[in-house]
């Protein structure tokens, strides 16, 4: 069996418009990569949302992922809280379990 290796995987859901700010605090905080997709559409407290339906960028919900080593993480939840707080968005932390820990 192929030895594996505990991190933490990040996933924060914000509105396109500051996820440059995002961004920049996570390469400040040492993350060594992280994956952007747009999400298209959900279910929330307000109700149903699609992307198609919004009337600007700020409409426009992505969904950013990093894995991370576990030493990075109170670090990074609270650069990435800084920004989330004040705006529209979901944090969400998790167990992952990874074949090549070099990478993070």
């Amino acid at each position: 069996m192929t030895q594996t290796f505990r991190k933490k995987r990040l996933e924060i859901i914000v509105e396109e418009p500051i996820l440059g700010r995002l961004t920049d605090a996570l390469i400040r905080e040492n993350v060594t990569g992280y994956t952007i997709v747009p999400a298209l559409g959900g279910y929330g407290s307000a109700g149903p949302w699609h992307r198609e339906n919004a009337l600007s960028r700020a409409g426009h919900m992505v969904v950013l992922v990093c894995i991370l080593d576990e030493r990075l993480v109170e670090s990074v939840l609270s650069a990435a809280y800084g920004i989330v707080s004040r705006q529209i968005g979901i944090v969400t932390l998790s167990d992952v379990e990874v074949v090549r820990p070099d990478l993070f």
